[in-house]
């Protein structure tokens, strides 16, 4: 059931690294974003696939992991992803790109969960560095990263009351709580 599917489609960001992904399930994956909706049908993206260890260790500093935890720096050797996915807008098909990326990376996210993988959207990139190390042509806008693996953490949905912080937090076992207003607080009539 798709409801299922969303539930489990968490925010990973510990996996079991030495988990391979390899090119033909990313290939799925970008499959599944080409399939989805763009504005206007113009199909501005386009995609940069890493399964290669080496390569994900050299883009694994240019990303910054979870904007609530500012003192983690983010998985540690062992618990990194075992995949990358960056999104990628080619300006010569268009100037904009509106919400292309993020329904692409739904798209993408949902299809590893029903993989039994999981991964995380990462907007906050070193987007020069990323350029140069990877070799992008300027004509494409590096617009988000998808790292993706066998998720290694529990990932816990807690029901928010109104006026409690929507801050997601981590117990000292590593539980991580990811707080969601009620259903009945964002419908408005």
């Amino acid at each position: 059931m798709l409801k299922d599917i969303i539930q489990s489609n968490r925010s990973y960001r510990r996996f079991y690294e030495d988990v391979p992904i390899s090119i033909d399930a990313l290939k799925e994956l970008v499959d599944l974003a080409r399939l989805s909706a763009t504005g206007g049908n113009k199909q501005p993206l386009k995609f940069y696939l890493s399964c290669a260890p080496g390569t994900n260790r050299k883009i694994f500093p240019l990303l910054v992991w979870a904007a609530s935890l500012p003192e983690w720096p983010g998985p540690s050797e062992g618990e990194r992803p075992s995949a990358y996915i960056l999104i990628l807008g080619d300006t010569e098909v268009s100037q904009s790109f509106g919400v292309d990326h993020g329904i692409a990376a739904q798209s993408i996210l949902l299809g590893a969960t029903e993989m039994s993988l999981g991964g995380c959207m990462l907007s906050n990139i070193k987007k020069e560095e990323v350029r140069k190390l990877l070799n992008i042509p300027s004509r494409y806008e590096i617009l988000l990263a998808i790292a993706l693996g066998k998720p290694k953490e529990k990932v816990v949905i807690d029901t928010l009351s109104p006026g409690e912080d929507t801050k997601y937090w981590r117990e000292n076992d590593g539980t991580h709580h990811v707080p969601k207003r009620r259903l009945e607080d964002i419908i408005i009539s």
